[in-house]
């Protein structure tokens, strides 16, 4: 009797614990892909993820220069830029060496560029 009452008791306290509400699990997040700026959505990914501290005008690994819009815009326009954040096949995965962007960063980036880049 005893053990019965303490293996439904623990049955009770395990499935108490059980946490199966999917919105709570996997929350969704609003990513906003309206309106993006250059300077005040692009470049401060760019700055977040380090792509600047190895692609600056001081130091362009690869002879990639990301410091100014004109430099990025050089590697959009080639598609270079877009493939290397998407980890495509056929291009560099950048960040080098690191987990890819959040899918939101890089819908921010792809968004900017479909809406033709501007420098705004």
């Amino acid at each position: 009797m005893n053990k019965t009452i303490t293996l439904l008791l623990l049955l009770f306290f395990l499935a108490g614990c059980y946490y199966d509400n999917e919105e709570e699990l996997y929350p969704t997040t609003n990513c906003d892909t309206s309106d993006m700026s250059y300077s005040s959505n692009i470049l401060p990914i760019l700055q977040n993820y380090g792509c600047l501290t190895c692609h600056s005008n001081a130091n362009p690994q690869g002879s990639v220069d990301l410091e100014g819009y004109n430099d990025v815009t050089t590697w959009v326009n080639n598609e270079k830029l877009l493939k290397s954040i998407q980890h495509a096949p056929d291009a560099s995965n950048m960040p080098k060496s690191q987990a890819k962007m959040a899918e939101c960063d890089i819908n921010k980036i792809e968004a900017w560029i479909t809406n033709g880049a501007p420098n705004n």
